[in-house]
């Protein structure tokens, strides 16, 4: 899900799609030229009921967990940047996470998910030099946020989290890298979190450079809205469903990371048009679906829209 922030003001109405919609990327009318189509909102995320159905304005794919297929208009590119090389990611724990087992899962999904043959879905994707990302990541850091902003975040709330961590050094500033506020089941955020999506990545400037960031919230607030089943392949529901979640948003940060490089027709981005389907699946010892496994983990984590072949895949 893409978010534009305009002086910390959203620049429309937005929808999502880890997200259904939210207050958060600009809802787009249908429109059969991709060359005029200019998104002003911020990242599509996903959408926020994994129920099925498909919403044609927005990013919220195809609405179902169980693998509809992807909308039919393909991806194009418009002409702005992609994050080349290897993109480093950063987590910003907010709020309470206490010996919640999601700090070691999550931290395994960053340190795997990078030069995956599903991440590798990425390399599709180039500039207008024609330099191809990567499909390498490196998580490159973390650090504690114990509710700077209390428990209501607003999208200025969130970019201001990520500032505070830059301009106090406690993360470095980083242009080639996604910064994650990733918060804990107690917070929300108000333009639309558990209602109308599950997260969103945007850009903005911070300490004089375009830095690329996410939100991603805790699907144990919301589990019917944001979580695909209630029982995740590593035991936690709430982190389980935000290993999808992120992985969402960096591959839509990596590709289309200042929200003027690729997306379709209606402005969804790769992983929009894949949103809640999982393909091939297999069962955990616990009874959970998974259909990867990252950092020697097991995850159930969304397909990825493939510019190549125009669909959704894995790898």
């Amino acid at each position: 899900m893409r978010k534009r922030i305009l002086s910390q003001v959203l620049a429309a109405s937005l929808v999502s799609l880890f997200a259904c919609g939210a207050q958060a990327a600009q809802v787009l009318a249908p429109d059969d030229d991709e060359d005029d189509l200019v998104p002003t909102g911020k990242g599509w995320g996903e959408r926020a009921t994994p129920t099925p159905g498909y919403v044609t304005h927005g990013n919220n794919g195809n609405g179902n967990a169980g693998g509809k297929p992807a909308r039919s208009n393909g991806i194009a590119y418009h002409g702005g940047p992609v994050m080349t090389g290897t993109v480093n990611t950063y987590f910003i724990w907010y709020g309470n996470w206490g010996a919640n087992t999601a700090v070691s899962i999550l931290t395994d999904l960053a340190n795997g998910i990078g030069g995956s043959p599903y991440f590798g879905i990425n390399k599709s994707y180039y500039n207008s030099a024609n330099v191809h990302v990567s499909g390498l990541t490196n998580h490159a850091g973390s650090v504690t946020d114990n509710y700077s902003h209390g428990t209501a975040l607003t999208d200025a709330n969130i970019q201001a989290i990520v500032s505070a961590q830059i301009t106090t050094n406690a993360l470095p500033k980083d242009p080639n890298a996604v910064y994650f506020v990733l918060t804990s089941a107690d917070v929300n955020a108000t333009s639309g979190f558990c209602t109308q999506y599950c997260g969103w990545h945007t850009h903005g400037t911070i300490a004089g450079t375009d830095i690329k960031y996410s939100f991603v919230g805790n699907p144990d607030r919301c589990p019917s809205a944001c979580a695909a089943q209630t029982i995740g392949p590593n035991g936690n529901a709430g982190a389980d469903g935000m290993a999808s979640i992120i992985s969402h948003e960096l591959e839509e940060a990596v590709t289309d990371p200042d929200l003027n490089a690729w997306y379709d027709r209606q402005g969804a981005e790769n992983a929009d048009k894949c949103a809640w389907t999982f393909g091939a699946t297999s069962t955990a010892s616990n009874g959970a679906l998974y259909n990867v496994t990252l950092g020697g983990r097991k995850f159930l984590i969304q397909r990825n829209w493939s510019a190549t072949t125009q669909a959704c895949g894995m790898q």
